[in-house]
């Protein structure tokens, strides 16, 4: 399932970059950001419910995230 509009918050995304040490923050990088975090959690998500259907499970468990992430984050 595709999202239509962002799912995640501008203001979190400048907050980790402020955490990142950052002091200012353009609302276009924290975008960008976001952009960047929602396509990669899009394809582990995606990977994880392979890995559960795989196992017989309908159920996303968190080893399915943790070996989805090893694998989507590998590439």
């Amino acid at each position: 399932m595709v999202s239509s509009g962002p799912e995640l918050g501008l203001a979190v995304m400048q907050r980790i970059i402020r955490k990142s040490g950052a002091e200012r923050v353009s609302d276009d990088a924290a975008n960008e950001l976001r952009m960047v975090l929602e396509q990669v959690a899009e394809k582990i998500a995606k990977s994880a419910v392979e890995l559960s259907l795989h196992a017989g499970r309908k159920t996303i468990k968190p080893e399915d995230i943790r070996l989805a992430t090893r694998n989507v984050l590998r590439m």
